[in-house]
């Protein structure tokens, strides 16, 4: 990790924001590389990279001057990342051990082939690792971490890392390619949500919103509120045309956007609905660095009559 940006010593509250505020926004699509694989899950990771941050900012005041700031906020996005895997109680060791040492093995000289094929795996595959080899692995070949560095973000000796880098790589190595999700139909509300948008129809997009409604983009505070929501679509009649169409990530229905239909997809949309009306949008426009090592399948087309 390189340690160039620092709080200054006479730094005061709004510079110290203004260093953190530059650093993290660099920085944003690296920690969601390492969120992403980490939760397994691109959507889950960047709820974690939003809320690391919301973090680091309130903590800012108390950081010593001269600390660097990268891998402070790496430490933030792993903490919250175990926080979010222990709240999930889906892991398959005790994550308060999980970083105990495996074995004193070495690891052979192999980092640029290992970097290739783990970067080729598909972020939920890294989830079937244990956490200590699923950190050392990501940290090392997905974002090219010294072993020191990773050493000091997990607070492990260079051994320990050795030692569950080299298990890391070989079980990933053993698994299976991984295997799309089955097309399903996209649900009526993706299908509606994606005809009125893509014919611009924003007053009646606007009329599925409820009263509770939220927004949630990247880089940007969320808003609530029908009113304030609503205001989305204005931009969205705005920007250089796109269109949506409906497909499933991760199990979960999303909305993927492209500048134009045979084009490949920049981001997407994701929508919760209740009872008919939209409650949540998550819009990545800000934040495409979410599609890295997501694995999308498009809605199967209706059966021709």
């Amino acid at each position: 990790m390189t340690d160039e940006v620092t709080i200054g010593a006479e730094a005061g509250d709004d510079a110290r924001r203004a260093a953190l505020a530059a650093e993290a926004d660099a920085l944003r699509p690296e920690l969601h590389r390492y969120a992403a694989r980490l939760v397994g899950s691109v959507i889950d990771g960047e709820d974690v990279v939003q809320d690391a941050f919301a973090r680091a900012f309130t903590r800012i005041g108390a950081v010593s001057p001269g600390t660097p700031l990268r891998p402070w906020l790496f430490r933030i996005v792993h903490n919250r990342a175990i926080d979010a895997l222990r709240q999930r109680r889906t892991r398959r060791e005790p994550l308060e051990t999980a970083f105990a040492l495996a074995d004193a093995g070495t690891v052979d000289p192999e980092d640029a082939v290992m970097r290739q094929e783990a970067v080729r795996f598909a972020v939920a595959r890294f989830a079937e690792l244990p956490v200590p080899q699923r950190s050392t692995v990501i940290l090392k070949d997905v974002l090219d971490e010294s072993l020191a560095d990773i050493a000091a973000l997990l607070e492990l000796s260079v051994d320990a890392v050795k030692a569950h880098l080299a298990r890391g790589r070989a079980r990933l190595r053993s698994m299976s390619e991984t295997q799309s999700e089955v097309p399903r139909p996209a649900s009526a509300e993706a299908l509606n949500f994606a005809a009125l948008f893509n014919a611009q129809d924003w007053a009646a997009l606007r009329r599925l919103l409820a009263e509770d409604v939220r927004l949630r983009q990247a880089r940007r505070p969320e808003i609530s509120g029908a009113a304030q929501v609503g205001r989305f679509f204005t931009y969205y009649a705005e920007y250089p045309r796109v269109g949506v169409e409906p497909a499933r990530l991760e199990g979960r229905e999303i909305l993927l956007v492209s500048d134009e239909p045979a084009s490949v997809p920049a981001y997407f949309m994701l929508l919760e609905w209740r009872d008919g009306r939209i409650i949540m949008i998550r819009d990545h426009r800000y934040a495409t660095y979410v599609m890295d090592g997501a694995v999308v399948t498009h809605a199967a087309r209706p059966a021709e009559p």
